[in-house]
């Protein structure tokens, strides 16, 4: 180790003060100066080599230090690191690389590198390594090595090829350990794989939203309903119903911020124009971090399904014929307008209608015609109420009205409720005009008068079941076909109770 003339001159200066503190100590006599004189320089001499000696066992161990922590950055590195020759032999290498391999470093050092690559990646790493030596610079890219005892280790290699003269360069590699990344990117893979299989064979629809409603997957069976335009990146929302789409919205925010999917039912606009009814159910996909990160919505067309229910329901309660409610609907109908009556104070009536000589029209012409009737006069009926009355098909040619909401004063009441029967019985009365066919001659229209009985009753704040105010309201009804027919006929209390305007019976 060389010093610099600063540093001797240095060195000798605190050499010089150290020997006079030592001379002070000693009291060298001043007589003889020539020894004391060369005795000073002999002395200074020596004390300059310990002092240099110590300045170079510290340098000794600072290096010392260095190269330790050298060795340890080295040796001990997450990263392995190697030196391959222009030949592709392994020069150096560190302890986690030669881990890496499973072997220990001297059976490493000039083996062949690529024995180690897998075969599949043989060919590939060839390329790779000729194109360095060729070029030099930097390179890196992505091989599967082969491990001692046989296992396959996944490595990314960041390459430098280095000149250190003009026909002598090495290649310096950084090998990292990508085993686990590549696997959790295969299994990711086949668990898309086998979502997308699940997906494109399930009978409903599979889409896959981010946090703000965006496509990110569609399943084929939404691209055969929806067509291209739905594609990745659309706004999910679009295709609700208006009237449906704050409720989706509002449900899908909730399932973000909460985890918890919801199962919804609402109306999806087709390309044409056209409407399906969807059933749909969210699940939620989160991320590192436990936020939403994906939304899975799992949907059926369920038109099908609604509109089969419709029917059944309209079955269920809707007479077939005449499409009225029939009389379980009428029932529960009635049963509202008695509660609603008794709460508001306001009357309700009830009508019982029957129509007149009505099976002399079928033995005279056939139930087809008279069926025909029914329907006409079912219509006509209706017609003549309001919308939040009831007009019901009681049973064969018998029909029921409920009007809710009359008035608080009894008088009054019964001149509306007059009113509207009155205008009920005169519109039955009028001309019909029926069609009639047969398989061995032409259709021929029949021109038929039909006239009504009805029955009226009130109803507020007293003590009949609805069986009673129907059964009321059919005696009155019969009474009137006693009287003559084509007459309607009120309940007898409330003939007892009130004063019936002229006209009303």
């Amino acid at each position: 180790m060389s010093e610099s003339p600063k540093s001797t001159n240095k060195l000798r200066l605190a050499a010089e003060a150290r020997l006079e503190e030592i001379a002070a100590r000693r009291e060298i006599d001043g007589t003889a100066f020539d020894q004391a004189k060369l005795i000073h320089e002999l002395q200074v001499h020596q004390i300059e080599m310990e002092m240099q000696s110590e300045s170079l066992k510290m340098a000794i161990a600072a290096l010392e230090a260095s190269h330790n922590r050298y060795l340890d950055l080295y040796e001990l590195s997450p990263v392995g690191y190697l030196t391959l020759t222009p030949s592709g032999e392994i020069a150096e290498i560190n302890m986690t690389g030669a881990q890496f391999f499973g072997l220990d470093r001297s059976g490493l050092l000039k083996r062949d590198f690529s024995a180690f690559i897998s075969r599949e990646d043989g060919e590939r790493w060839r390329q790779f390594f000729q194109t360095l030596v060729r070029q030099g610079g930097d390179a890196k890219a992505e091989f599967r090595l082969t491990r001692h005892d046989l296992n396959l280790i996944d490595l990314r290699l960041d390459c430098l090829a280095v000149r250190r003269e003009p026909e002598d360069f090495v290649i310096h590699v950084a090998m990292t350990n990508i085993t686990a990344r590549m696997d959790a990117e295969k299994r990711l893979r086949d668990q898309e794989h086998l979502f997308r299989v699940i997906a494109e064979r399930l009978d409903g629809f599979v889409a896959v939203l981010d946090a703000k409603g965006r496509r990110i997957y569609n399943s084929p069976s939404y691209e055969r309903l929806l067509g291209p335009r739905h594609s990745i990146g659309t706004n999910s929302f679009l295709e609700i119903h208006p009237e449906d789409r704050t409720r989706v919205i509002q449900a899908f925010s909730e399932t973000v911020t909460s985890g918890i999917g919801q199962l919804l039912e609402y109306r999806f606009l087709l390309p044409d124009g056209s409407i399906r009814v969807m059933e749909s159910r969210g699940g939620v996909a989160w991320d590192a971090g436990g936020q939403t990160q994906y939304v899975v919505v799992v949907s059926n067309d369920v038109t099908e399904r609604k509109e089969a229910e419709r029917k059944i329901h309209h079955l269920a309660f809707y007479d077939s014929l005449t499409k009225l409610p029939n009389r379980l609907t009428l029932n529960d109908r009635l049963q509202q307008a008695m509660a609603a009556s008794k709460r508001s104070g306001q009357y309700g009536a009830l009508m019982f209608i029957d129509l007149d000589n009505f099976k002399s029209l079928n033995d005279a012409h056939g139930h087809v015609v008279g069926d025909q009737l029914l329907i006409q006069a079912g219509q006509r009926i209706s017609d003549c109420v309001r919308e939040i009355d009831t007009v019901a098909r009681f049973g064969g040619d018998e029909f029921v009205v409920v009007l809710g909401e009359l008035d608080v004063d009894l008088g009054k009441s019964v001149i509306d409720a007059g009113i509207i029967a009155e205008k009920i019985r005169a519109t039955i009365a009028q001309a019909y005009v029926l069609e009639k066919t047969s398989k061995d001659a032409a259709s021929q229209t029949v021109n038929h008068r039909c006239t009504a009985s009805i029955g009226v009753i009130l109803f507020m704040n007293h003590d009949q079941s609805e069986e009673e105010v129907l059964k009321l309201a059919d005696i009155a009804m019969y009474r009137a076909k006693d009287r003559g027919r084509d007459l309607l006929l009120w309940c007898g209390w409330l003939r007892q109770q009130a004063r019936m305007p002229p006209g009303f019976r």
